[in-house]
């Protein structure tokens, strides 16, 4: 007897398990439309506008229905994940398990560090994943890999910006600088590759120290401009260089003028915009030859 009676509350909680089950996994809008099937049964079982058993078929269409817009919704994400899959090896091998550890991270360790470590990593990844798309590379200010990478792959012309103004560290600090030197080689080997470079240095005043690195570079073959500060507009004063016509980088500055960012980008739109500014220094410059 005892075992008969507890049948029934063993099935009645299976039933109830199925249907939290259900819930937890069907969209939002089948789960509505499921409900309101329902509803509709039982409001035209009620008024007497329908038999008891065109209410039930009227309900079970609904539902239906709900279920089958569900189904078109799940097959249309699996379908877009397959999509988004469908590219690099690397990429294929690598997302399921990328996804798989925030998630272990963020739910074996829910409410500790560790989750709120995994969640900001991956927003920041996101976040970085979406600026490459847009053809972007963004890295921080001591940090040389696209400048000094692009300019030694650089097959034709390089155009280049400078803005030479006082500075905590003084105004050539950056040229006399690793990176400046490095920079300067990677100049150096693009010349004898026979790259053509033009170099527009903005100045505020043209001191010996300047003087002398204008004439270094013009004696390696560097076409070189000078444009006193205030002759274009403050929005056209940026560090930038352009490679043939197809990449470029722009320096994003402090308030002491350091390099707080370098942002490098195959971006149209960019590199649209910086040939623009380029131009029109070039046009007020003056040049030598």
């Amino acid at each position: 007897m005892t075992r008969d009676a507890a049948r029934p509350r063993a099935r009645g909680g299976t039933s109830a398990r199925g249907v939290l089950r259900l819930a937890a996994h069907a969209d939002p809008v089948a789960l509505v439309g499921i409900m309101l099937s329902i509803g509709l049964s039982i409001a035209l079982d009620l008024s007497n506008a329908a038999s008891g058993v065109e209410s039930l078929l009227a309900g079970l269409m609904g539902i239906t229905i709900s279920l089958l817009v569900d189904s078109l919704a799940r097959a249309e994400r699996r379908f877009h994940l397959r999509t988004l899959l469908d590219g690099p090896q690397w990429l294929v091998r690598t997302t399921t398990e990328l996804a798989g550890a925030i998630r272990e991270a963020a739910e074996q360790h829910a409410g500790t560090r560790v989750a709120a470590e995994a969640q900001r990593r991956y927003e920041q990844f996101r976040l970085e994943a979406e600026q490459l798309a847009d053809g972007r590379i963004i890295r921080r200010g001591d940090d040389d890999e696209d400048l000094v990478g692009a300019t030694r792959t650089c097959a034709h012309r390089l155009d280049a910006l400078t803005n030479v103004l006082p500075r905590v560290s003084g105004e050539l600090s950056w040229w006399r600088g690793e990176i400046g030197r490095r920079y300067w080689e990677a100049n150096l080997e693009a010349l004898r590759r026979g790259v053509q470079i033009t170099r527009i240095f903005v100045y505020v005043t043209l001191t010996d120290e300047l003087s002398a690195l204008v004439e270094q570079q013009r004696a390696a073959g560097v076409r070189v401009g000078l444009l006193p500060l205030g002759v274009v507009s403050p929005e056209l004063h940026v560090n930038l260089t352009l490679w043939d016509g197809s990449s470029c980088w722009e320096a994003r500055m402090t308030a002491h003028g350091e390099i707080a960012e370098n942002q490098f980008s195959v971006n149209s739109a960019d590199v649209a915009r910086l040939t623009r500014v380029f131009d029109l220094c070039a046009t007020a410059a003056t040049f030598k030859d």
